[in-house]
């Protein structure tokens, strides 16, 4: 059996892979500072830790067989590391996060130190693995590929301007000028995996996401992404109703269903291919447009209040996936309207379920009032 490790497993995209490696047959470890929000996770095993702790980092990396449990101590010998690493975690969010320049230190910070005790503690096991390399049986021996979920924030603001005409091939990265340190962070690791896989030789497979979106992703709260952000905005409007549009509308994206996602995620591991590849769609909408689909699905007349907003993003940002077609045969397929008419249901069931709670408290509070009041 195949075993797996997925860093940042309590996210959307991270659980999103646990389920996914689950029906292909793996042992799965996941860890997380948290678990999943919105539902319970798949994993044989959920570890909950800070990863920006080298120390936590270095026991969690080792495997200690299907019946081995994370906090048993085992002897060195039958320490073993995972066939495949996947990392997820990271401080992130939407627009309203990423932008605002007060989190630009925590971002870095946060990143960066966890994909640096990543490598380096996996580096290290191997040293330690390959001491005891003779006495391990051959089916045992294992070399731990890792998969580095980057960004395509991690491209140049000057190819992104014009957004009818983005350049986001994987050769326009440079010269570097990305937008915002959460890109600068992304475009950083994204070198320090390369570097360790020349000098060091731990196999590395690297993507740039395009706007990920989909069912049980975050859609409240300051770190969902655009498609969330619109969906629950026009999900409580009216019928005829307006909703707050930040900036003009005419910035331009795509976006990416997730299940679309972790089927790619799930092809770059099992190619050759080192080179960072382009996860997205081609279906580049603006934001205007993204509104019309969500409007459209939920069967309402919604216009738009444009808010001034410092940073928007890019103006124009949109997947190029020549390379990852040439290069593994993928390419997207889902509609972004079909994929908004997924997510606009799943967060309708999600108020809902809100609404049904606060209905539950008052009826609580109410039959506690009666009570006191006899």
């Amino acid at each position: 059996m195949k075993t797996a490790l997925v860093l940042g497993g309590g996210g959307f995209i991270g659980n999103a892979m646990v389920t996914r490696l689950k029906k292909d047959g793996y042992w799965v470890r996941a860890v997380d500072l948290k678990y999943p929000d919105f539902s319970d996770s798949k994993a044989d095993e959920f570890v909950t830790g800070d990863l920006r702790d080298v120390d936590f980092v270095k026991r969690v990396i080792e495997y200690k067989g299907e019946q081995g449990n994370f906090y048993n101590s085992v002897p060195n010998y039958l320490i073993e590391t995972f066939d495949e690493i996947y990392q997820f975690a990271a401080d992130m969010g939407g627009a309203g996060y990423i932008f605002t320049g007060e989190h630009d230190a925590e971002i870095m910070h946060n990143s960066a130190s966890i994909n640096l005790n990543v490598l380096e503690c996996q580096r290290k096991l191997n040293e330690s693995y390959g001491a005891e390399w003779n006495h391990r049986p051959v089916e045992n021996r294992r070399e731990t590929k890792i998969f580095y979920s980057s960004s395509a924030c991690m491209y140049p603001e000057h190819n992104q301007l014009d957004p009818n005409n983005p350049d986001c091939r994987e050769n326009s990265a440079y010269p570097a000028n990305p937008d915002s340190e959460y890109g600068w962070e992304k475009l950083f690791s994204e070198r320090l995996y390369l570097s360790y896989h020349r000098n060091y030789g731990i196999p590395v497979r690297i993507a740039r996401y395009h706007n990920i979106y989909g069912p049980e992703g975050t859609w409240y709260g300051g770190r969902e992404k655009a498609p969330a952000a619109i969906c629950r905005k026009v999900a409580y409007a009216g019928i005829a109703d307006t909703i707050e549009v930040w900036g003009d509308g005419h910035q331009t994206r795509s976006f990416l269903y997730i299940d679309e996602c972790i089927e790619a995620t799930r092809r770059i591991m099992d190619s050759d291919c080192t080179r960072p590849l382009n996860i997205g769609s081609e279906e580049m909408v603006t934001i205007n447009e993204l509104v019309r689909i969500t409007a459209r699905v939920a069967n309402k007349s919604i216009g738009r209040d444009h808010i001034d907003v410092p940073h928007t993003g890019v103006r124009g940002r949109n997947s190029n996936n020549d390379l990852i077609r040439k290069e593994l045969g993928w390419d997207y397929s889902m509609s972004l309207e079909d994929g908004i008419r997924k997510t606009y249901n799943w967060i309708m069931g999600q108020i809902a379920k809100e609404i049904a709670d606060e209905s539950d408290i008052s009826n609580k509070k109410y039959l506690e009032y009666g009570n006191c009041g006899k």
